[in-house]
């Protein structure tokens, strides 16, 4: 008798679906008995039609309007302070519980972990320290941190020369401009020189090499592009949840190619020099210049390990203080006795009679009117508002549940917990009524802070670079208010930032201002 193909394929389909509905079944009753002996209830179920494609569909549109903290914020008036949610099929929970956050990235670290951030993040980021789970980053950060505490972290000297060339650029007699795209070529300027030893001298390209790394990539602008693209489509991606690997496309892959080719070769340079007499020299010599390159170049010579660590470490290095700089003149361009305090109180520690190069860490520690103004800039635009994780067993987090929402929630092996510093920094209950008006007095009544402000992660991640982060900004801060004495909003008509949400935050329209020097 013939076989009948389409019978069967009918009948192996219907197997299959009754499989898959008895396993589904099976293990809804062992997990809710795992939740039953962990002393877990439900948490608030935000409703979604057919498989999630409308949260899906409104994190697009979200981005799509510049408004991704708003969307957070809406998702925050829904579902309270955890929630499950459905997104693309994929069943995840949000929370903006500090308690939470912290039993995710410390207390419970090792019921965590990226999973699906190598293959996410991969094609751009390679194998470096954001992207790597278990062993994979503990060495990478065991041969990085050192790196970050040494000595020269804190030597502020070289920034120096690359602000110079900012007051050359940017227009200081009234003139509109945008001070967001100066900020992202100084901070390329100076995380190229700290961490290769050689700037790429974006705002000034009279000092750049011919043969330079950007004279094969259309100059700055072209490297400017691939590095955005990248993140553009990194983020794509990540929205796309278990279909990442759908967004793939040429533009981005030739993007990839732009971006690694310069990071190449600066380690193709570190490596040539570690190989020849003249590291040796170097490393003795008591004037050695300090490269962070070199210094991980003598931990391991494998080119891709180092071309990844670099790469990792420049994202965050160009783009999270670049964010805080353009953030800070949004605010300030917008209130003009913030100004003025600020700058009154950066002129009593840096009389305009001084050089410029007295300034050090130490004195800019003493502004604490600055490290509380920059604080509330973390608050309200943190660098990097959104993040997840995975849960590696079946585990719990310590609230959100039932009614009340103050029991345990079961977290299922597999399932994704996504967090918000963003929201959390705004959380009414936590910091008052005013929880959204940028205040930085703010920060004389709440001095000391725990979870519940988290510009930097936390745990065992913690951001490495918070504190080379933190004096670049506040270098730069000090010298732009030592010089300017008045500062004007260029775009009257955009009250609340319109955020760019890429692995960092930028503004949508950039930060156009007008500046008036001494």
């Amino acid at each position: 008798m013939a076989v009948q193909y389409p019978q069967l394929a009918v009948a192996l389909l219907g197997a299959w679906i009754l499989y898959s509905l008895v396993k589904s079944i099976i293990s809804n009753i062992q997990n809710r008995r795992k939740a039953q002996a962990l002393g877990c209830l439900p948490p608030h179920d935000v409703a979604n039609s057919f498989l999630g494609i409308p949260a899906y569909l409104e994190t697009v549109e979200a981005a799509r309007q510049y408004k991704p903290i708003q969307y957070g914020m809406s998702l925050h008036a829904r579902g309270g302070n955890t929630f499950v949610q459905t997104v693309l099929g994929a069943r995840q929970i949000a929370t903006f519980e500090p308690e939470n956050v912290k039993a995710v990235l410390a207390t419970q670290f090792s019921d965590f972990a990226l999973a699906t951030r190598s293959k996410v993040f991969g094609p751009f980021l390679g194998d470096g320290i954001f992207t790597l789970d278990g062993s994979g980053w503990s060495h990478s950060r065991a041969m990085l941190r050192p790196q970050f505490a040494r000595e020269q972290i804190a030597d502020i000297s070289m920034l120096g020369e690359h602000v110079d060339s900012l007051f050359d650029t940017m227009p200081c007699d009234g003139r509109p401009f945008d001070i967001q795209d100066l900020f992202y070529r100084l901070t390329l300027d100076t995380a190229t020189e700290f961490l290769f030893g050689e700037s790429t001298f974006c705002l000034s390209p009279r000092k750049a090499a011919s043969s330079g790394p950007l004279s094969k990539t259309s100059g700055e602008k072209g490297f400017a592009y691939a590095f955005n693209r990248c993140q553009d489509d990194m983020l794509n991606r990540l929205r796309a949840q278990n279909f990442y690997w759908l967004i793939n496309p040429p533009e981005f892959r030739k993007a990839v190619k732009t971006v690694h080719k310069v990071v190449e070769y600066y380690v193709d340079k570190a490596l040539e020099k570690r190989n020849s007499s003249e590291e040796e020299k170097s490393i003795d010599s008591p004037n050695s210049r300090y490269v962070f390159l070199e210094a991980v170049a003598r931990e391991t010579q494998d080119r891709k390990i180092l071309r990844d660590q670099m790469l990792n470490i420049l994202v965050a290095g160009r783009d999270t203080t670049a964010s805080l700089l353009t953030t800070s003149f949004f605010y300030l361009s917008r209130n003009s006795a913030i100004w003025d305090r600020l700058r009154s109180e950066i002129l009593a520690v840096f009389p305009a009679s001084e050089n410029d190069d007295k300034i050090t860490i130490g004195q800019l520690r003493e502004v604490k009117y600055l490290r509380y103004f920059i604080n509330e800039v973390l608050r309200l635009v943190p660098p990097v508002p959104f993040n997840h994780r995975f849960a590696i067993k079946d585990t719990s987090i310590p609230s959100g549940g039932g009614p009340d929402g103050k029991s345990p929630v079961f977290v299922q092996k597999g399932m994704k917990v996504t967090y918000s510093v963003a929201v959390m920094h705004r959380r009414k209950d936590i910091w008052g009524d005013d929880a959204e008006q940028f205040r930085p007095e703010r920060w004389y009544e709440k001095s000391k802070h725990g979870w519940e402000f988290l510009p930097f992660n936390g745990g065992p991640r913690i951001c490495l670079g918070q504190q080379y982060a933190l004096a670049e900004a506040s270098y730069v801060l000090v010298r732009l208010l030592r010089k300017i004495e008045r500062v004007e909003n260029a775009q009257p008509q955009i009250i609340d930032p319109l955020l760019k949400l890429q692995l960092t935050m930028g503004h949508a329209e950039g930060v156009k201002v007008r500046l008036y020097a001494n």
